[in-house]
Order: C-alpha cells, then sequence, then structure tokens
C-alpha cells in the first residue's frame, strides 16, 4: 500500500476505503443469500441440478420433485452470444460513425438517441419485440430454415409467432447495443490527437487510419462486449416475453428455449407452493453469478496479456 504523506491523503484514503469495503460487502452477502438458499436443493441433487435438464415439481411428494437447469444455463449462454454477435458490429459501427462520420451539428442528436435508448425501460424492447420483432423473426426463421436448414443453426421449422432462440438474441443485442457503443465512444475519444495525425501522415485512408485507431483501445471494446454479453445474460423480463420459455437443448436457434433468468422471472411466484423450487430458483442465481464471474475474469486474463504484448513491443 502507498505512504500516505499528506493529510489529504489520509482523508482521501479514509472516505474512500470505507466506501469500498461496503461494496465489497453487499457483494459477498448477495454470494451468502445465493448459496445459503440454493444449500438444500445442492444437498438433495448435488451437481445435477446445473447439468440435467428436468422440470418434475411435485406438490405432494417433495422426493418425487426433480429440477435440472442445463437448458436454462444453455439458452443464457446462447442468447447471450447471439447477442454479441448482434451487438458488437452495431456498436462499434455507431461509436465511430458518431466520432468520424457523422456531420458535427447531427452528432449531439444522434448520441442523444443513443443515450435514450439505453434508458428506455427494459420492458419497452420486450413488448415491441413480442409486437412486431417475433412476427418479422418469424418470416426470415421460414426463409432459413426453407434453404438453409441442412445447417444445424436452422435446422428445425420455426413456430408462429416466432418466439424462439434467435428471437431472444436479436432483441438482446440491439437492446445492448447503446450500452457497448457508449464505452467504446469514450475510449476513442480519449485517443491521443497525435496518433490519428501519425496514421493520416504514413499515408493511411481513412477506413486504415480508423482500423489503426480501434486497435490501440482493444481493452476498451472488450469491456464493452464483455458489459454487453452481461447485460444480455442478465436480462430478465424482456426475454422471457420472447423466449417461447420451453426447455430445449438444441443448436437451432427456430425453436423456444429458455434462460435462467426467464426460469426465475417466470417461476418464482408459484415457487413457494414445493418444497425445493424456490431453491431450485436460488441455485439459478448462483449459476448467474458464476457465469459473469467467468466472464470477467476472461476479459481481465485477455488485457493483462494485451498489456504484456504491448509492454514487450
Amino acid at each position: 500500500m502507498p505512504r500516505l504523506r499528506s493529510r489529504d491523503d489520509r482523508r482521501f484514503f479514509l472516505l474512500h476505503v470505507p466506501t469500498t469495503l461496503v461494496v465489497l460487502m453487499i457483494l459477498l452477502s448477495m454470494l451468502a443469500v445465493l448459496v445459503a438458499y440454493s444449500l438444500p436443493i445442492l444437498r438433495k441433487e448435488g451437481i445435477h441440478v446445473f447439468i440435467d435438464n428436468a422440470w418434475r415439481p411435485s406438490e405432494d411428494n417433495p422426493e418425487k420433485e426433480y429440477y435440472g437447469m442445463a437448458a436454462a444455463i444453455f439458452g443464457s449462454v446462447y442468447t447471450g452470444l447471439l447477442a454479441l454477435l448482434v451487438s458488437a458490429p452495431l456498436a462499434l459501427s455507431l461509436a465511430v460513425a458518431l466520432e468520424e462520420l457523422v456531420p458535427s451539428r447531427l452528432r449531439g442528436l444522434v448520441a442523444t438517441l443513443s443515450d435514450l435508448m439505453a434508458a428506455t425501460p427494459t420492458i419497452i424492447y420486450g413488448l415491441w419485440a413480442m409486437i412486431y420483432l417475433a412476427p418479422v423473426m418469424y418470416r426470415v426463421l421460414l426463409w432459413l430454415h426453407r434453404y438453409l436448414g441442412w445447417l444445424p443453426f436452422f435446422s428445425e421449422p420455426p413456430t408462429p409467432p416466432g418466439y424462439s432462440i434467435a428471437t431472444a438474441g436479436v432483441m438482446l443485442g440491439i437492446m445492448s447495443t447503446p450500452y457497448a457503443a457508449a464505452v467504446i465512444r469514450e475510449a476513442y475519444r480519449m485517443i491521443p490527437g497525435h496518433l490519428r495525425e501519425a496514421a493520416y501522415s504514413i499515408g493511411a485512408t481513412r477506413f486504415e487510419a480508423i482500423r489503426l485507431l480501434l486497435g490501440t483501445i482493444k481493452p476498451s471494446i472488450l469491456s464493452a462486449l464483455a458489459l454487453a454479453f452481461a447485460r444480455a445474460v442478465g436480462e430478465t423480463v424482456a426475454v422471457s416475453l420472447v423466449i417461447g420459455n420451453s426447455f430445449n437443448i438444441s443448436p437451432s436457434v427456430t425453436v423456444p428455449g429458455i434462460t435462467v433468468s426467464s426460469l426465475i422471472a417466470s417461476q418464482f411466484g408459484n415457487a413457494q407452493l414445493y418444497t425445493y423450487m424456490t431453491s431450485f430458483l436460488f441455485a439459478g442465481g448462483l449459476a448467474l453469478f458464476a457465469i459473469g464471474l467467468a466472464v470477467n475474469l476472461a476479459a481481465v486474463w485477455f488485457m493483462k496479456k494485451w498489456e504484456e504484448e504491448m509492454g514487450g513491443e
């Protein structure tokens, strides 16, 4: 720990360290609650609660209750990856367009609209996707199944009105775009001006200069994409409206699916009627916590590796 050389340093330390400890305690308390309430189902089923795909509630005989969230975990990760495929190019394009291509007199308006999308309640996205996006996606998925059905991603026919893993993924990708774009924009804006001048001085075209500048903010881009993925995986109400809530494990994006968040949202109201369902849903929260931790650790590892490579050059 650095030495506190002045009274102001000590004041700064005394002001901020307790706040940091409070945040850490809140995080640990969340984890403790998830673990404590998950223990009954973990004692009963063990690791199978995460790797089996089952939904057998029983009010009369608790011993017959058996749950497995493999389909929900699969759906959370799968829809998150689909959302990432949608949001990554959109967020990069939006950030670069705002900083390089949009005229200055329109930049504020477009940036405000982007921020408005980020501030829009997620239920609005869910209602829009349920009424408009799902029928559109049904027609698109029907076409993909007809002509590309030999691919495992489109092997099964979609069912009207279009609630599916693909619909949920596209909606989540659109929803995550403004968050990721905001992070990339801030990082792009902080690139020193001499780097841009150096790129143009060696004869780089505008496209080449933008590509070089984006290469200098790889950690920020990765952080933005990690944020988008976490945003997609953790979404609850909106995704439950369009994913279909079906315990499917299939590579086909044309069929309904389920995520851990939508499972918790749709079943928590009835969970008190069963002995182990509440504990099972808390175990789902524990699984989401683990997924988020894994994504953040992977992002930190990548950024450290990038810093080491840059330091060695």
